[in-house]
Order: C-alpha cells, then sequence, then structure tokens
C-alpha cells in the first residue's frame, strides 16, 4: 500500500512558466526560546498540466515523484480563484 502523500496550501506567486507554478506557503513557528511565533514562508514549485492556476489563486498541491530538478509537487485544486 502507498503512504499517504504530504498536502499543503499555498497561493499561486508566480504562473510564467509552462505547465509549472511556484507556491508559497506560509507557517507559523514557535520561537524555541522565547515563545513567539514567527512567519516563514516556504516556495515550492508545482506540476499544472493545464495551465489552470493564475497568479492570487489558493491552491492544494501534493507531493509525487520528481518530475524535474526543482519539481516535486503537483496541483491538486484550486480552493479559490482569484478572478
Amino acid at each position: 500500500m502507498r503512504a499517504l502523500r504530504k498536502q499543503k496550501v499555498g497561493i499561486v506567486v508566480s504562473d510564467k512558466m509552462d505547465k509549472s507554478v511556484v507556491v508559497e506557503v506560509k507557517r507559523k513557528v514557535k520561537h524555541p526560546r522565547y515563545g513567539k511565533f514567527i512567519g516563514r514562508t516556504s516556495r515550492f514549485m508545482a506540476h499544472d498540466a493545464e495551465n489552470k492556476s493564475h497568479i492570487g489563486d489558493t491552491v492544494r498541491i501534493m507531493e509525487t515523484r520528481p518530475l524535474s530538478r526543482r519539481k516535486r509537487w503537483y496541483l491538486a485544486e484550486i480552493l479559490l480563484s482569484s478572478k
């Protein structure tokens, strides 16, 4: 049985490439000493086979096998369209 794949929700920040988007995922991390929550962002390249998503869309990405040097995620669904 295949293990459950990781999923992340983020915002598309670049759609200039063909069949690829850059998704920015924001998260809050607690500082180890002071306990204050700090905002951290990570950027992931995701495969968008039909070029459906655009800048500003809120999307869910899912982990997959390596598709290129930097792409290890694919676009599972568009949660909220910006247009």
